[in-house]
């Protein structure tokens, strides 16, 4: 019995053994990959504050700045296609109200808008004056705004010189040997200061002199200007009134001298005026002035317009618009101003890279040409085809340059002809907070491609281009946010509003 007893437990027992061996080594073996995975997974880890982005952490914990707990922004959020690149969540994008369109060739044309006002046609503007010299007695048109007709009567004048040649003319007739031609003489004196034949016969019949003679309107119009009251002397060829025909007015329009390339004499211009909404006029342009306005930049257009209607009154305001066809710029890409973002000298769109499998926006350079309104003539940057995006790029910038990608404020320059340089200085400051601080700073000087401190070292190291950038004010700009260099200190009110952990002045 104690033969077979041994016979099977034996090896049972070695069985258990051996497999309790195993099960001890493997699950160690497995922990330690798992841990030293984990170890791993938490290295890549980068902790961030959802209120302060700019905040960098290796390990979870509370926000130095507001205290809120950290939350993890591992690589894999923020990988993309490449390293310029900028990927966004739906959510995201319909938070931003981010919207895309296809680049496409169209015909340019220049929305350009004008403003001006009606005045009279100075061609027909005409001045009454005073045939004669003498008094006036009676005035049958009072006040400027009046309308008058040819032919009408509207003054009566009292004048020694008329009653004299009257007399002249009476007294040769009464003679009846005298030549004839002396008489007609006498009749023609009287036809210059504008009597009319009948009027001279009529003197004539009656063989009475008058005493008054009577102003007809030579012209249509409206009195713009009333220059005499009864009981002035005038002399002749005096102002007796202004009268223009406001059958034809003109439309005066102001056009800056950075529109005038885009409009030429016969053009057409559409416009409204106020007092009249929901009517439109038009007119082709006659006349551009020359001469630019020394004071106001500008230069005068001039349309005729038809007014046979009377509802166009000089001083009106107007306003209008003028649709240039660019020839220079015909099959052109044209853009929405939306897309366009400005860096000073530099203009940036956003594209949307296609095949991706979250929405994925890239930063592009483009040159400008001439402004159309409310778009863009894109002359280098696009092609066909490619889609942009036309609202909501500056939150797709302002997300870029959170994230640490190129964005409109860290532009590099893009002179490839350039020389770059290095130059180190010594920055003091502590932590990862200083570090983003004091690069985010020199980063924003022009001329700058790039800078990188040290924590450990205290050195910081720039590239840049010698052309575009002065080394002292990378010392100051520095200086500035609060960091001590070796030439610069900065303000004590800067420092101590720093956080607690970036101070690193001795106490």
């Amino acid at each position: 019995m104690k033969i077979i007893i041994n016979k099977f437990v034996t090896p049972a027992l070695i069985l258990i053994a051996g497999m309790f061996l195993g099960w001890l080594f493997f699950h160690n073996g497995s922990s330690e990959t798992e841990n030293s995975g984990n170890t791993s997974e938490v290295e890549k880890t980068i902790w961030t504050c959802s209120m302060h982005p700019q905040i960098r952490m290796e390990k979870f914990g509370l926000c130095p700045l507001c205290a809120m707990d950290l939350i993890p922004l591992s690589s894999e959020t923020s990988a993309a296609v490449n390293v310029d690149a900028i990927k966004m969540t739906e959510e995201a994008i319909q938070l931003a109200n981010v919207s895309t369109s296809i680049v496409a060739k169209m015909k340019a044309m220049k929305d350009v808008r004008l403003f001006g006002k009606i005045q009279a046609d100075e061609r027909l503007v005409q001045t009454q004056s005073a045939h004669i010299a003498g008094r006036i007695e009676k005035l049958f048109v009072n006040f400027t705004g009046e309308k008058v007709n040819q032919g009408q009567v509207i003054a009566s004048i009292y004048s020694p010189e008329l009653v004299t040649a009257q007399n002249e003319l009476l007294e040769l007739l009464k003679m009846k040997n005298f030549q004839k031609n002396i008489i007609e003489a006498s009749r023609q004196k009287l036809r210059q200061w504008k009597l009319s034949d009948a009027q001279i016969e009529e003197i004539e019949k009656s063989g009475i002199a008058k005493t008054g003679f009577e102003i007809k309107a030579t012209t249509s119009g409206i009195v713009i200007s009333k220059n005499v009251n009864v009981g002035d002397y005038v002399s002749q060829g005096m102002s007796l009134y202004e009268i223009t025909n406001l059958s034809s007015v003109w439309a005066l329009f102001d056009a800056y001298e950075t529109d005038l390339p885009w409009i030429k004499i016969g053009d057409k211009i559409d416009f409204t005026v106020q007092s009249l909404p929901g009517k439109k006029f038009s007119g082709t342009i006659s006349f551009i002035d020359p001469v630019i306005n020394s004071g106001t930049r500008v230069s005068k257009l001039r349309l005729e317009v038809n007014n046979s209607a009377g509802e166009l009154m000089p001083e009106m305001f107007v306003t209008g618009n003028l649709m240039a066809n660019l020839k220079n710029f015909d099959n052109s890409i044209v853009i929405p101003q939306s897309a366009v973002l400005w860096t000073g000298k530099r203009s940036i769109v956003y594209i949307k890279l296609p095949d991706t499998d979250e929405p994925t926006y890239q930063m592009r350079e483009v040159t400008l040409g001439p402004s159309l309104g409310g778009s863009y003539v894109i002359t280098q940057g696009l092609k066909e085809g490619e889609e942009i995006v036309t609202n909501g790029a500056f939150s797709i910038d302002a997300s870029a340059q959170l994230a640490g990608k190129p964005s409109m404020m860290n532009m590099e320059v893009s002179d490839n002809d350039a020389e770059i340089k290095t130059y180190e200085l010594k920055v003091f400051g502590n932590c990862s907070m200083c570090k983003d601080r004091i690069e985010k700073a020199v980063k924003s000087l022009y001329g700058i491609k790039s800078a990188s401190w040290d924590m450990k070292t205290k050195m910081l190291t720039i590239d840049y281009y010698p052309d575009n950038t002065v080394i002292e004010k990378v010392h100051k700009e520095v200086a500035k946010v609060g960091h001590d260099t070796e030439k610069e200190k900065a303000a004590d009110d800067v420092y101590n509003a720093l956080h607690e952990c970036c101070k690193y002045r001795p106490e």
